[in-house]
């Protein structure tokens, strides 16, 4: 039986050339779009799996305006067979649940289900740069009841027709045997996309785009477009940065500057100021019924990822917001965390003394490893008995493609990569009613120069919550709390994704949350292979000071270092006593993972670099010039102002 390779692909905005509209939410209408750079690394794979399967199928798929007949004969110049649009302007406004929804029900059309004769696998980019939430592949595959891989680099077919993928994860990457068919999602660190040919170009101007309305496909208006939408975009302000002026110096004149860190470096901070664009005047609260939505659901519950035996930190960062909303909320509102894996029990007490009021255990000895489709089954269950009104998720590799799964199993939004989570209230004025008490999930978007108010009106609200944002809560030992055992019914085929190796590397990549100095290394700072920034590392622990290295996005795709210790929007978000960014251009998504910084210095070739916009101290020269510098002024005791660990 022939393959058939299905891609996904959106055609998304240039950030650059995205305006705020005036009713506050983001005007895309007249900016200039590109496929999706993600999704082009989806067609890549496509291409890929097609020189191992001949007789392959390729198909490319996409959900948006007419406009986006464009990227659909882009894919056919690379080398597709047949394209379809689905196109609908009652489709406008659908949040990704709603996408998801609406791209599984056109491929149900095409005749691609779980229950297929003919094997299929559909690819896709990990996430769109619009909006940057990993949510549409894992809702697609749920809405199909397929299995599903995220975070992939590469994709191969075996002799028995299954897919063996290679999935990044923190600290390094696992690989993978999945069945037809599947849903994987890829990573722009896979194979480079390659250019149309000519002949292809040729042959694109000519092919056929077949086009769907909803009603072509059997769709519904209930669950679609922005009043079917579960999640809704309250408010979009803008993010502006309040750190003072750049103090510069070339690359002969470090002693000025080391004088002016030996001063400066420890004392102050960055602050971030939010401004909404047209605000008007406050009104006075309007006299309209206050509707509680909630229906019964309350609690929060939480997710306790075990990662090498020990409770992730992204996952104790959680019951700090976690505790923070039950505060906001009534009496005797808790907070629940499920833990989940093989002989965990006895991490239920550190998860109370971090603040959880009761942890819920479920040990299999399948579980040692997550695996995406038990553990969504075992949380739907979980929510179906306890009913909380808000489940959060650390926005780690496994919580951005788990907690979308788990959003169509119980019909509940997701917000996405959260950096404020508050109980609030929404004012719906053309209904004439209040909703409260309701989750208000903040999140950069658009580059991160936006910060958007995400409001979901389906219990559970989820929420996942980008990593490194939140501190760890104070633990409070013999802090006493509930530990109760939870028997999930589990199905054979919620096991047929099997793990065949990992490999996880942590070395000292965990360290990033907690290092006192992080050194960055950009793509202008790869000659040496980031040799010379390691070394200015090690010197620093050689003074007893909590230092680590880190690399921007550019240098992972190159493949020079592991995607866990990547900074930025995609990455960590960090925020060391000092940062020191070398070769990094100063992109606004690597900015979003250092903004919390107390000091940044910065050090490029170019003194029209943008990370000098961002930093406190600027150094223009070569970095194999000014680092050896440095390295011999950090043997010889200077630490910018750092005291050591005691």
């Amino acid at each position: 039986m022939a393959l058939t390779i299905i891609s996904l692909i959106k055609q998304v905005p240039l950030p650059s050339e995205m305006r705020m509209g005036e009713d506050g939410l983001m005007d895309r209408t007249k900016a200039k779009s590109i496929i999706n750079i993600d999704c082009q690394f989806g067609l890549e794979a496509g291409l890929q799996l097609k020189l191992q399967n001949p007789d392959a199928k390729l198909v490319v798929c996409s959900m948006g305006p007419p406009s986006f007949d464009t990227a659909l004969r882009t894919a056919i110049s690379m080398g597709y067979d047949e394209a379809y649009l689905l196109s609908d302007r009652r489709l406008g406004g659908s949040d990704t649940y709603a996408t998801g929804l609406a791209i599984s029900t056109m491929l149900k059309h095409l005749g691609y289900t779980k229950e297929s004769k003919e094997p299929f696998v559909i690819v896709a980019g990990r996430q769109t740069s619009d909006g940057d939430t990993a949510h549409v592949p894992s809702q697609v595959a749920e809405n199909l009841g397929i299995p599903q891989a995220t975070f992939i680099e590469r994709v191969k077919s075996d002799e028995h027709g299954n897919i063996v993928a290679k999935r990044i994860i923190e600290g390094g990457y696992q690989m993978m045997k999945l069945p037809t068919p599947c849903l994987l999602s890829l990573t722009p660190t896979g194979v480079k996309p390659r250019k149309p040919s000519l002949l292809g170009a040729m042959r694109a101007r000519e092919a056929k785009i077949t086009t769907f309305s909803i009603d072509d496909i059997g769709l519904g208006n209930e669950k679609i477009g922005l009043s079917g939408s579960p999640t809704i975009v309250a408010k979009v302000v803008n993010i502006t940065s309040e750190r003072a002026e750049v103090m510069m110096a070339n690359g002969s004149s470090e002693k000025e500057l080391v004088e002016s860190l030996r001063q400066n470096v420890d004392t102050g901070g960055n602050t971030l100021e939010v401004k909404a664009k047209g605000v008007k005047k406050e009104v006075s609260k309007p006299d309209f019924p206050i509707v509680d939505f909630r229906d019964g659901a309350s609690g929060i519950l939480t997710w306790a990822e075990v990662v090498n035996g020990k409770i992730s930190r992204p996952s104790l960062e959680l019951l700090t917001p976690a505790r923070k909303l039950v505060n906001q909320l009534e009496e005797n509102t808790k907070v629940m965390t499920l833990l989940i894996g093989k002989g965990v029990k006895d991490l239920a007490s550190e998860l109370i003394e971090y603040g959880s009021d009761e942890v819920i255990v479920v040990e299999d000895d399948r579980l040692e490893e997550y695996l995406v489709l038990p553990f969504a089954s075992i949380f739907a269950q979980v929510i179906k008995e306890r009913n909380p009104e808000i489940a959060l998720f650390g926005a780690t590799t496994a919580g951005r493609e788990l907690a979308p799964r788990i959003g169509v199993k119980t019909n509940s939004g997701v917000t996405a990569d959260c950096t404020a989570l508050e109980i609030g209230e929404h004012i719906d004025r053309k209904n004439k009613k209040i909703f409260a008490p309701i989750l208000e999930s903040r999140r950069p978007t658009y580059g991160e120069s936006k910060l958007a108010t995400i409001l979901g009106f389906v219990c559970p609200q989820i929420s996942t919550a980008r990593a490194g944002t939140f501190e760890v809560p104070t633990r409070e030992v013999g802090r006493v709390g509930v530990v109760s055992e939870f028997k999930p019914h589990l199905d054979e085929s919620d096991f047929v994704v099997s793990i065949v190796e990992t490999i996880r590397g942590e070395g000292g990549v965990s360290n990033l949350f907690e290092a006192d100095v992080i050194v960055t290394g950009g793509r202008g700072a790869i000659e040496d292979s980031l040799e010379l920034i390691k070394s200015l590392v090690e010197e620093f622990k050689n003074q007893g000071i909590n230092a680590e290295w880190a690399c921007s996005r550019p240098v992972v795709d190159q493949g020079i270092s592991e995607y866990a210790r990547q900074i930025g929007q995609t990455g960590k978000t960090v925020r060391p006593k000092l940062y020191i960014a070398v070769g990094v251009s100063g992109a606004i998504q690597h900015i979003a993972g250092i903004k919390e910084s107390h000091k940044i210095v910065a050090i490029d070739r170019s003194a029209k670099a943008s990370i000098f916009h961002h930093a406190d101290f600027g150094l223009v020269g070569e970095y194999q010039d000014i680092l050896p510098e440095l390295i011999q002024k950090v043997k010889g005791g200077f630490t910018f102002g750092i005291e050591p660990k005691k």
